[in-house]
């Protein structure tokens, strides 16, 4: 007779193939068993010493891994303060006085007369060309989507439009026509309204980002100095355990591995501090004076502009209440604070090679200012012709006065930029070796990990 299978034998059956199912039981069990066999090992001491090992060896890869990206995030600011963003904040500035100084050129020229001398036809194609190079650099170097790339577009649009200007000035004062005066006086209200406003926002965005990389590449890196604490701990804790189960002091494999994790968080603490106080330093006594130093330069030449001007116009234009001269009080207004920037260079220079020039140019300033006041004085008696030798003549000019005042400008600036790059490469190159060197000692401390409960193990055997 045939008798129907037991309800045992049924869980005995293969399960089909094609049931989404038939898998579930086998691995509950599978799981379960795994799960025992962990409890079991985990209840024996070289069970325990080998799961403890494991997780000591994962500890002290993560403390390496995060090290190594952190600290190398740290260097990439670092670097792009020193190959990126200060290279083009110096750029961004060195846009605002070559305009600047192409005005102010174009100005002087136009007072020569007629036949303007050569070397100020050089200078100023000098300066446009060098502007027109840089904003093609800057353009190269920023996002298409960012505010300095809208002033660079912006300027690159109005500077073909000053230089058309400047040539009609030009044209109109070789044929001796009053015209010529009205284009010049023109297009400088183009440079000083649109131009140079367009350029100072392009400083301020370049200087902004450089502020920014800075205080990236400073931040302290505090995951990869937790990290560390953490695994120093856990070391310390299973070296404590060694000691108290096998009375022995040292275990060889442990005690490497404690080393090569406090090396890395020694070198981590020591060198990201001085890395912070090395671009600190870059920042307060370079970038700081180099703000107020170009700052100074731009109000000279400003300055030098508005006093050229004066006398092209004679009176022309005049202050919003008619009192005076308007461009007569822009120079005034601009070198009163040419001499409060000069003061507070000073102040921030550390060193006789940075205070000597700044002390040169406060020195010019003066006279410059004592000279222009004799300039106006003879131009108020009806004497123009003796006014224009006292501004732009060879002897005793302001013109003189002036060209004191930028050369010792721009020997300061060269100074500052020295301190500066000087001070941000000590502070990269720091941190620069950081990274490969925690990755390599994490990779030593695991394995001197393993090696030390291998040692521990080898006993139960």
């Amino acid at each position: 007779m045939t008798h129907p299978p037991s309800g045992g034998s049924q869980t005995l059956r293969t399960p089909d193939p094609l049931s989404g199912h038939a898998g579930v039981p086998a691995q509950r069990t599978t799981w379960t068993a795994q799960v025992r066999r962990l409890r079991a090992v985990a209840t024996t001491e070289p069970g325990r010493l080998q799961i403890i090992g494991a997780v000591l060896a994962l500890l002290v890869v993560a403390f390496g891994a995060v090290t190594t990206l952190e600290i190398s995030q740290r260097a990439s600011s670092a670097d792009d303060v020193v190959s990126r963003s200060q290279p083009l904040s110096a750029d961004a500035a060195d846009i605002y006085r070559f305009l600047a100084d192409a005005d102010t050129t174009a100005a002087s020229g136009f007072l020569a007369g007629a036949q303007e001398p050569e070397a100020v036809q050089e200078q100023y194609r000098k300066d446009i060309e060098e502007a027109a190079r840089l904003l093609v650099k800057a353009s190269g170097s920023t996002d298409s989507a960012s505010a300095s790339s809208r002033e660079i577009a912006t300027l690159n649009k109005l500077l073909p439009v000053y230089t058309g200007l400047i040539e009609r000035a030009r044209a109109n004062n070789r044929q001796g026509l009053p015209l010529g005066g009205a284009y010049l006086r023109y297009a400088n209200q183009k440079m000083t309204g649109e131009m140079l406003p367009a350029a100072e926002r392009l400083y301020a965005a370049e200087t902004g980002r450089l502020e920014s990389d800075s205080a990236d590449a400073r931040q302290w890196p505090l995951w990869s100095i937790g990290a560390g604490a953490v695994v120093l701990g856990a070391l310390g804790w299973m070296q404590r355990r060694t000691y108290r189960r096998t009375n022995r002091v040292l275990n060889h494999g442990l005690l490497a591995a404690t080393a090569a994790a406090s090396v890395v968080v020694l070198w981590l603490a020591v060198g990201h501090t001085v890395a912070r106080a090395e671009l600190r330093s870059a920042m307060v006594h370079g970038q700081e004076s180099l703000d107020v130093l170009n700052d100074a330069r731009i109000n000279s030449l400003k300055a030098r502009a508005n006093e050229n001007l004066t006398l092209v116009a004679r009176g022309a234009v005049l202050t919003p209440d008619g009192s005076a001269d308007q461009y007569e009080a822009d120079y005034g207004s601009g070198m009163k604070a040419l001499k409060a920037q000069l003061e507070k260079a000073e102040r921030l220079a550390d060193d006789d090679s940075g205070s000597a020039p700044v002390a040169t140019a406060a020195d010019g300033v003066s006279q410059w200012q004592a000279r222009h006041r004799e300039a106006r004085a003879t131009d108020d008696r009806g004497d123009y012709d003796g006014a224009l030798a006292q501004i732009i003549g060879t002897e005793k000019s302001t013109g003189q006065s002036f060209q004191q005042v930028d050369a010792a400008l721009e020997k300061a600036l060269a100074h500052e930029q020295g301190e500066f790059t000087s001070a941000a490469k000590d502070g990269r190159g720091v941190l620069r070796g950081l990274p490969t060197g925690a990755a390599a000692l994490a990779v030593l401390g695991a394995v001197a990990v393993i090696v030390g409960v291998n040692r521990r193990l080898s006993e139960y055997r």
